[in-house]
């Protein structure tokens, strides 16, 4: 029931010109002894069973709650029977969980969902950053740390939410690195495709996570470490106490390889990074329909920029020779965050009321001597962000056929961008370079406001067949003032058991992310070394799109599941980033129209103790015309793409990933892939890099030192194990601004101890 490849791409490529020519200007699952390896669905009705409308028994929730779960080391409690209070409570919050999930439906919407037992059985396990975890879902491609994140999912840039346990979590400001930590995930799914009316502002993807939680107290202590000067500590501890639930982790990461090597050695020149990070959890029962949560996250890291030997210097600065190999730029990003939700649980209503902060910063330290004699320029480059937001959301089961859903998110961001550039005076009339740097100060600070509200009914026309409709309306105030009312609408069908088809379409208006938005004032740069070729930075517009997409998910035989999905995007202002110049951050603009289009395929297959899964995507995302800050590029580009076509920086054509897993009694041992046929480089995009493949390959074992002891797990793993050379960019293209290579060949060892 898909689209086929070609109507899809026909369908879409039609409606883009015919616009064209118009303008013309969970908790942890319990454990089992298998591994379990990511879970491939499309999520129609994944939500709890509809409360009965008319009539209703008054007996008490609590009752009809599931059992407690089995305890185990993988679901996040300590081993051993939890206690009848233990127990009680775990139902509890089960229940409660149940209802935040009625609240967020993902009817019609793509979901590709990854358990905590999935995680620990990749090949680095818990120790996975969870940008890399990502790679294992269809349709995400792998990228450079630069590009923040570092992984784009149906080819878009940073169109990508996160929610924890179904609360919005704002982006940071162009950092390097995750800033979550793989150990507080209970589950992750990855939410494409045509979302509820409920999901506004980024949209390509919505990561899903439920943080874990624990009713038994237990936790684990570890250390994991190997190439490259890796030592990689972590602890996590959760338990209950009366009706209050609460879970800690923390992990440190230092290494020298932080970001991807610029040059195809074995070891990179200064690219040393440290990196911690903390996630705190508590919940509470006021009562048996109410809960208190409270979550706190810190992430602080440093970054060496890593150095390409053998450079030529320009020859406008300093020697006529300088080792590029000494030079010595830094980032140090910070990203904090609170939240605290009240959700209440009723016969027919069920709210949740949140109220968030994130305070995020990145400082970009040049080495300014350096920089000059090979850039002629040196930007010392300064972000902050504060953002305070509310989100309600709230659900009404009318009858037995109609939900209603509503909510609103209204958040209020407050930046402050500084760049303090050391340039040199060039002459007007000779375009001679003078060798006397001076220093230009361009700062800029805004207060803005995202304001978001929704309204939907999830209509159950028959048992096999649903209809979400629903509409959004966005109020943007930032660099520009706009505004749109948004219509969603899928159907979701199940002719048969095992068969699932759904089709839908959603519009969509997607703000710029404010502090990557800001304006330069470009006058103070003229007759320096950091003019622009373009003189023009017209202010970032928010992207306005229609999406459409359709697919089928079908249970061939028993432990079979493949899924075919096709999806086509037609953009206005379609917004992109890049990195242009030294700094290793990124500024956004748009392009005048754009469109994206592709299919994907997924496979998953269980037996016994083998577990295998496979994805492959196919995709194709082009533009035209920048109409936004489009000082960003050189004359020549931008000439030439104010009538062309071209394939966006972020596009791969084809991506893949593969696992496969065996747990032979307490061993497991395991393999992951990630494919891509190459990101975009050259002159507009023109060409590609290389296609690759990197395997990844594990063993783990639990051993248990004396009878009554915790376990002790033991962990050997190998990444990319037939150390391939692979470049992700290769210093060409737009917003492309130096080479990366992926990671080469790695051994790591760790040891994890239950508490």
């Amino acid at each position: 029931m898909a689209l086929a490849p070609g109507i899809a791409a026909g369908f879409c490529l039609a409606t883009t010109l015919g616009a064209a020519a118009q303008d013309n200007a969970t908790k942890d699952a319990p454990t089992t002894d298998a591994a379990t390896l990511p879970e491939i669905k499309v999520t129609t009705q994944k939500q709890t069973p509809r409360r009965a409308a008319a009539k209703r028994s008054t007996t008490p929730a609590t009752q009809a709650a599931p059992a407690a779960p089995s305890t185990g080391p993988a679901t996040g409690t300590a081993t051993g029977e939890p206690t009848a209070a233990q127990a009680a409570l775990d139902r509890k919050m089960q229940v409660m969980d149940q209802a935040r999930e009625n609240l967020l439906p993902k009817i019609g919407a793509t979901s590709y969902t990854i358990s905590r037992d999935a995680i620990e059985t990749l090949p680095q396990g818990d120790n996975t950053p969870i940008d890399k975890v990502i790679l294992q879902a269809p349709g995400v491609s792998y990228d450079s740390a630069v590009s923040n994140p570092n992984f784009h999912v149906r080819n878009e840039y940073a169109n990508v939410q996160t929610r924890i346990n179904g609360i919005l979590l704002p982006e940071g400001v162009s950092g390097l690195g995750a800033v979550l930590d793989t150990g507080f995930i209970g589950s992750l799914a990855l939410l494409t495709g045509t979302l509820p009316a409920q999901y506004g502002l980024r949209t390509a993807g919505v990561l899903d996570i439920t943080s874990r939680s624990f009713s038994v107290p237990g936790g684990s202590v570890g250390i994991y470490g190997g190439s490259r000067q890796t030592i990689t500590p972590s602890f996590d501890y959760g338990g209950s106490v009366g009706n209050t639930q609460y879970f800690v982790t923390g992990r440190g990461n230092w290494n020298d390889l932080g970001l991807e090597n610029p040059t195809p050695a074995l070891n990179a020149i200064h690219d040393r990074t440290e990196q911690g990070k903390f996630f705190g959890y508590v919940s509470s029962l006021i009562d048996e329909s109410t809960r208190l949560s409270v979550m706190s996250g810190v992430s602080i890291s440093s970054f060496q920029i890593p150095n390409i030997p053998g450079q030529m210097p320009l020859g406008d600065f300093g020697p006529a020779t300088f080792n590029s190999a000494n030079l010595n730029e830094n980032e140090y990003d910070r990203y904090i965050y609170n939240i605290a939700a009240l959700q209440t649980k009723g016969d027919r209503i069920d709210t949740q009321l949140a109220v968030y902060s994130r305070y995020a910063s990145v400082h970009f330290v040049p080495d300014v001597i350096g920089d000059l004699v090979f850039n002629d320029v040196a930007s010392d480059v300064i972000r902050e962000s504060q953002l305070f937001g509310i989100q309600f959301d709230a659900s009404y089961q009318w009858s037995s056929a109609h939900t209603l859903r509503a909510g609103f998110a209204v958040s209020g961001e407050k930046t402050d961008v500084t760049n303090i550039s050391t340039v040199l005076p060039v002459d007007p009339t000779t375009g001679a370079i003078s060798p006397t740097p001076f220093v230009v100060t361009d700062a800029n600070s805004l207060l803005g406001w995202n304001i978001g509200t929704y309204v939907q009914d999830e209509w159950k026309l028959t048992d096999r067949l649903t209809l979400n409709v629903g509409l959004r309306f966005d109020q943007l105030y930032q660099f520009v003032d706009a505004n749109q009312f948004s219509p969603r609408a899928a159907l979701v069908f199940k002719p048969v058991d095992g068969t699932t088809i759904h089709a839908g379409y959603a519009r969509y208006f997607t703000p710029p992310m404010q502090a990557q938005a800001t304006q330069s004032n470009l006058a103070l740069f003229t007759n320096t070394t950091n003019q622009p070729e373009v003189p023009l930075n017209d202010p970032v517009l928010p992207e306005r799109s229609h999406y459409f997409d359709v697919g089928v998910d079908q249970k061939v035989l028993t432990g079979l599941d493949i899924g075919v999905d096709a999806y086509c995007k037609i953009a206005t202002d379609m917004l992109d980033d890049g990195q242009f110049g030294q700094a290793v951050v990124l500024t956004q603009f748009n392009w005048l129209r754009g469109y994206s289009e592709g299919m994907e395929f997924k496979l998953k297959y269980q037996n016994g103790g083998f577990k295998a899964y496979g994805n492959f995507a196919y995709g194709i995302s082009r533009a035209i015309d920048a109409t936004s800050n489009q000082y960003l590029l050189d004359a020549a580009t931008y000439t030439y793409l104010l009538n062309n076509y071209h394939f966006t920086d972020d596009m791969q054509l084809m991506t893949g990933s593969a696992g496969a897993s065996y747990r032979w009694d307490k061993t497991l041992f395991t393999a992951d892939m990630i494919y891509g046929s190459g990101l975009r480089s050259g002159f507009a995009n023109f060409d590609h890099t290389t296609p690759y493949a990197s395997v990844n390959v594990g063993v783990s074992r639990e051993f248990q030192l004396a009878p009554g002891d915790k376990p002790l797990k033991v962990r050997f793993s190998i990444v990319n194990a037939f150390d391939q050379v692979y470049e992700l960019r290769d210093g060409t293209g737009i917003g492309v601004f130096a080479p990366q290579f992926g990671p080469r060949r790695g051994f790591y060892v760790g040891l994890s101890q239950k508490l």
